[in-house]
């Protein structure tokens, strides 16, 4: 198999790891230039032959991707499936047909339209952009007032959309499809608080994959995939558990989970989750053996706090428990953290003391 790798980066300051899985690489000025990327691609299509795979396992790429394979008519999602995976007016449209309960809401046109919809769903409610990542350009509008200094700050020739405030923990459903659409591989994540809130107010981020997946939620998930008939492809949906102890969908990602996420799908099952990719990929096997022995865990650590804690303690109180001490990239670190820590444990109550002891 030939790894053929495209990016902005300079070769030599890749990492080695990186280096020794490419067979080659192709830098171009901006990732963002199509007819950089058109021609990056056209070039290995000369070189090795007829590109059988075109992924960027990232949110932001989705839509480049989409438009290489096209171009280049490689499987998987093509530039007219986008609608369907970018907007989130879509995908609760999907969720709504299968079953799955969803916030209520809907894209609005002027302002006189988001005063008409904000008053058939009362207020809190929070307005983003119908086609987005995370918690940008995210609004909770409490008020009156709010509505109006949202409209007067919001950007140009952007779809939004508006929603009910659904108060709860975010849950998720992960997973990896087969090239048949079945799932080989699933986990979950509980969230202490949404994007929207730890960039707000810029307190730690904390989640952890569970040991076990709740009925209600896989049942959800297992839905969900079906209906946008995931093939081949790494899955992350998020989940409000509601006060009441139901789940109501909040939007699925059509990639795999940001920050450590993938590498703690490896820590959580003693598994090699990339291995089990190229094999799914190549061979549409998946071999590994998922049992979920541990609770996995990340937190962060924000800025302009002092923590009772140094690293050599953290390292000293978690032991091989510490799976990764990680510094995160500056695009992150608004959500993510200066410092990220990856612990693991067989029990919940000992997961949950080790990231009290790095947040103190």
């Amino acid at each position: 198999m030939n790894v053929l790798g495209i990016g902005d980066g300079v070769y030599d300051e890749l990492s080695q790891e990186l280096k020794q899985s490419l067979t080659e690489y192709y830098r171009v000025d901006s990732m963002d230039d199509y007819q950089q990327m058109y021609r990056a691609v056209a070039y290995f299509a000369f070189k090795y032959g007829k590109i059988d795979r075109i992924e960027s396992h990232n949110e932001h790429w989705l839509e480049t991707d989409a438009r290489l394979r096209t171009d280049f008519n490689v499987l998987g999602f093509k530039s007219q499936d986008m609608n369907q995976i970018k907007r989130k007016s879509s995908m609760k449209a999907v969720f709504n047909a299968v079953g799955v309960p969803a916030a209520r809401g809907r894209v609005f046109k002027d302002f006189e339209d988001a005063q008409r919809l904000v008053k058939e769903l009362g207020y809190p409610v929070v307005i983003k952009p119908d086609s987005g990542v995370g918690a940008n350009d995210t609004w909770k509008v409490n008020n009156a007032d709010d509505l109006e200094a949202f409209w007067n700050q919001k950007q140009e020739n952007i779809s939004y959309i508006m929603e009910e405030f659904i108060a709860g923990t975010i849950h998720s459903y992960d997973g990896l499809t087969d090239q048949n659409g079945h799932i080989v591989f699933s986990s979950s994540y509980v969230y202490n608080q949404g994007v929207l809130d730890a960039v707000s107010a810029n307190s730690s981020f904390f989640y952890y994959i569970r040991r076990d997946i709740p009925e209600e939620l896989e049942e959800m998930g297992r839905k969900i995939v079906k209906a946008f008939a995931l093939k081949e492809r790494f899955f992350h949906i998020e989940f409000f558990l509601r006060e009441d102890g139901s789940y109501m969908a909040l939007e699925i990602n059509f990639r795999p989970p940001g920050g450590a996420g993938v590498e703690m799908f490896n820590y959580a099952n003693d598994i090699d989750i990339y291995q089990e990719y190229a094999n799914i990929v190549q061979h549409n096997q998946f071999t590994a053996d998922v049992t979920r022995p541990y609770y996995c865990g990340y937190i962060s650590r924000k800025s302009g706090r002092d923590f009772k804690h140094d690293n050599e303690a953290v390292r000293a109180h978690c032991g091989d428990q510490l799976m990764k001490l990680i510094e995160v990239p500056e695009a992150f670190v608004p959500v993510l953290g200066r410092n990220g820590y990856v612990v693991r444990a067989k029990e919940k109550a000992e997961l949950l003391d080790m990231l009290a002891y790095i947040d103190a």
